[in-house]
């Protein structure tokens, strides 16, 4: 036997002895580091109350990558770290964010480790599961912190990806603390309006800043816009009064929308019919992502089929969201096919400037004897208890304030499409809308002006059923148009 070797297995021993201790003590720095196991030191973390296992309502949770430690050593996840460090370093120079600060990461454990990197110890993230020591578990209905605890939130892209983002943007603003700073990274504001709608998602807050910044990883060249908003001790949240200002975001909207018709047609069964090829959906001018809810109003519904069947649920851009469908008809004869309708509900009153009970007349609708005669039912109109004599059948409905009723409905959180066709009563529904500033909840309108049009089947005759003209109806398009309404007009 070589007498070397006794010393050589002896040395190789020692070194490997001390390759193991070397990478412990690595190990047990780099955990030192990062440390953190259910909330950062001192953290005030929200402790929801005990629940049954099973719950009325679906909770969502936040998406937000939960990788293993190994993964956070891989090539790939750090270049993910440095990219958040080189978009967070900012906020830091400009005193947003320093390193004392309490901030929480939306987006995913690589946010908070970058933080962290910079210096602000007590940082973390958010998501579905626990995975110390960066990331601890919540949902975007209830984030694990106390009200007015948090100093920064950087929610990344955790909106764009939210699947209600109305309710992460509300526990956002809620953990954050007065004067603290939220901001968010998106792709989808690259317009007026889907930059208003996340504002309003955020009542308490105001924008102090917006840029746009590269968005470059892992081969991705597209850019992003970054809002910084800071949370304003004066805000209430709510707007006051009867008064609303149509913002510059639904005026830029107006620019791309199809031009009046303004020459009265002669033929306005077809003409009118015939320009629903021209309409630009909303939907196909902005993003409309950023809404609490998705609502369709049809007043003057008629039957499921008129409408809510045959167009809007086949033909109107949705962007993939559900929406919430109210059919407001005060003819009795179409109220029972709703029953089986999922999704809808049915208002079966007549939409009116006050609450009342009015006369209801179904006679035919010159131009519409075809969709009369498929329905079996003639058009029907509401008309105030006066001495004026009426031709068709008569009956008395239910009417309420439709005006207030939008308002206890929806907010301008809400996407509200509204078909209106209400056989002359736009000329009371619409002025009421604009007193009661219930016309800024609406985003898009879908308007048949009744007219004294000529008749399809006596030529060069108009139609006695209604006493405006068409430059009255034009006049009406054009003051919703001037008012900042995308309204177009229906047939």
């Amino acid at each position: 036997m070589d007498p070397s070797s006794p010393p050589r297995r002896c040395s190789l021993l020692r070194r490997l002895l001390i390759l193991a201790v070397a990478a412990l003590a690595l190990r047990l720095l780099y955990g030192t580091f990062l440390a953190v196991s259910t909330g950062p030191a001192g953290w005030p973390l929200y402790r929801p109350a005990a629940t049954t296992a099973t719950t009325a309502t679906r909770t969502h949770v936040v998406k937000a990558d939960v990788p293993s430690p190994e993964v956070w050593r891989t090539r790939r996840w750090r270049r993910a770290v440095e990219y958040h460090a080189a978009v967070i370093a900012p906020h830091l120079a400009a005193g947003a964010l320093s390193p004392a600060s309490r901030a929480v990461c939306l987006g995913g454990a690589q946010e908070a480790l970058a933080m962290r990197e910079l210096g602000v110890a007590k940082a973390v993230a958010v998501a579905r599961k626990r995975a110390p020591p960066l990331v601890v578990a919540g949902d975007d209905r209830r984030l694990p912190f106390d009200a007015s605890s948090v100093d920064f939130v950087f929610a990344g892209r955790a909106l764009d990806a939210a699947k209600l983002p109305a309710d992460l943007a509300a526990e956002a603003a809620r953990i954050l603390k007065t004067e603290g700073h939220l901001v968010v990274l998106t792709s989808s504001a690259a317009d007026a309006y889907s930059l208003r709608s996340i504002q309003a998602l955020l009542p308490s807050l105001r924008l102090v800043r917006s840029r746009e910044i590269d968005a470059t990883q892992d081969g991705d060249s597209s850019t992003l816009r970054e809002l910084v908003f800071q949370k304003n001790p004066h805000a209430t949240g709510t707007s006051s009064g009867n008064n609303c200002s149509v913002g510059d975001h639904k005026l830029q909207l107006l620019a791309h929308a199809e031009p009046l018709i303004q020459e009265e047609p002669l033929k306005p069964w077809l003409t009118l019919k015939r320009n629903i090829k021209n309409i630009k959906y909303l939907p196909a001018l902005a993003d409309i992502s950023f809404k609490r809810r998705y609502v369709y109003v049809d007043v003057g519904a008629r039957s499921y089929g008129s409408s809510i069947g045959s167009w809007f649920r086949k033909q109107y851009p949705k962007q993939n969201h559900t929406f919430q469908v109210f059919a407001i008809e005060a003819d009795p004869a179409f109220h029972s096919e709703y029953a089986a309708k999922k999704g809808v509900t049915l208002l079966p009153y007549a939409a009116w400037v006050k609450n009342e009970t009015l006369r209801f007349e179904i006679n035919g609708d010159p131009g519409k004897e075809d969709e009369a005669k498929a329905n079996g039912r003639g058009m029907g109109r509401i008309r105030p208890a006066t001495g004026k004599k009426m031709s068709g059948e008569v009956r008395s409905v239910p009417a309420f304030d439709f005006a207030e009723w939008l308002k206890q409905t929806v907010t301008e959180q809400d996407y509200v499409v509204m078909k209106m066709d209400v056989e002359g009563t736009e000329f009371d529904l619409i002025p009421r809308l604009f007193d009661t500033g219930a016309i800024c909840l609406v985003d898009e309108l879908f308007l048949e002006c009744h007219y004294n049009r000529w008749q399809k089947c006596c030529p060069g005759e108009r139609s006695p059923k209604y006493e405006n003209t068409y430059e009255e109806c034009l006049d009406l398009f054009s003051s919703l148009r001037e008012s900042g309404v995308l309204v177009h007009q229906w047939w």
